[in-house]
């Protein structure tokens, strides 16, 4: 059985090894306190398997007495893709394929070594399809870098518009605006299309969200979508979106923000911070829930949302806030571009 038990203290070894990898990489490159959470918990549950192996008897002799790394006639065998990693994500690829194929062999071994405890084998299977869930957490982590982190979101409603809602848009991206999110609800959809191929065209480089309508967004050729909590699920409409194409999700809670995170939402939008015209039947999640998402998630871009003005700002700023998205504040503004300038400099003493 010493061949057997080579396997197993090999398999384990690499499977530790590789579970810090990723545990470092969920930490230090991702930078999610929950798929960093989630890795660590796998690692340490290899470290809780490989106590129960060693508290059987003379298991952990029989460990030791297998080791002979000196004539180990595999020491020195290198596949061509071993220096191949490319990036964080190559990185992760390559140390999750190495921790499930660890657990695999320990799970065999343990079949063979410790026939009449299955509860071990059984433990090691368990692991190796939690390894298998937090490798697509962790892909979609990777994929969502698309999105960017804006400052100002201007929310854009025509109907709320005091100047004509063309001289809005464009003194509001001369102030410093960066991002856009066309929001109709009254439109018929040959209307809508037309507004957002015009305000795409007005925009420039500054990308265009629209609000709800993904269709509408993919045919307009619009950066992104942007969806609520009865549209649409973020996963669904990312199997029909084109490559880079970014999508948003509106988040009341935390359970709904871990949800939008999970699916591969590129940003979330976390409110409402204050009491707003637009949806008022909502109740406020206030300042403390975008702190809170900002601890949880905060390599995930955010927009707060939700009757942001010059004069509220400064409370969000305060618990970390990149990035609000604003609507009647600038729509109904005579002086957007002055709004704007009022919104960025509060964001940006705070980061000062």
């Amino acid at each position: 059985m010493s061949g057997i038990w080579r396997m197993l203290d090999a398999s384990l070894n690499r499977g530790r090894e590789a579970a810090r990898v990723i545990e470092d990489l969920a930490r230090f490159t991702v930078d999610d306190a929950a798929l960093s959470a989630q890795a660590k918990s796998l690692r340490h549950g290899i470290g809780l398997l490989e106590q129960s192996i060693a508290a059987q008897e003379g298991a952990a002799a029989a460990r030791r007495a297998s080791r002979d790394t000196a004539n180990d006639v595999g020491r020195e065998n290198e596949g061509a893709l071993e220096g191949a990693r490319g990036d964080a994500s190559g990185l992760a690829a390559a140390n999750f394929r190495r921790l499930a194929e660890a657990l695999r062999s320990v799970e065999e071994c343990l079949k063979v070594l410790q026939e009449t405890r299955p509860e071990l084998w059984q433990s090691a299977k368990r692991l190796r399809y939690d390894t298998y869930i937090l490798q697509s957490a962790m892909e979609q982590a990777f994929t969502r870098g698309t999105g960017r982190q804006w400052s100002i979101c201007l929310l854009l409603m025509r109907a709320h518009c005091t100047l004509p809602w063309q001289q809005t848009l464009v003194e509001s991206i001369g102030a410093g605006v960066d991002c856009i999110q066309v929001r109709e609800k009254e439109m018929t959809t040959a209307e809508l299309l037309r507004h957002i191929r015009e305000v795409r065209q007005l925009a420039g480089p500054v990308p265009v969200i629209v609000n709800d309508r993904l269709d509408l967004a993919l045919a307009a050729e619009a950066s992104g979508v942007h969806l609520g909590q009865t549209d649409l699920p973020v996963s669904a409409a990312r199997r029909l979106a084109r490559e880079g194409f970014l999508i948003g999700a509106t988040c009341h809670s935390m359970a709904e923000a871990a949800a939008a995170v999970a699916d591969g939402a590129d940003y979330c939008g976390v409110g409402p911070m204050f009491a707003t015209a637009i949806k008022p039947s909502l109740p406020l999640a206030g300042p403390a829930l975008l702190r809170q998402f900002i601890q949880e998630h905060s390599a995930v871009p955010h927009l707060a949302i939700g009757g942001i003005n010059p004069g509220n700002i400064e409370a969000l700023a305060a618990v970390g806030c990149r990035g609000v998205a604003v609507s009647t504040a600038l729509c109904a503004a005579r002086e957007p571009g002055e709004v704007v300038g009022a919104l960025r400099a509060a964001l940006h003493a705070a980061v000062a």
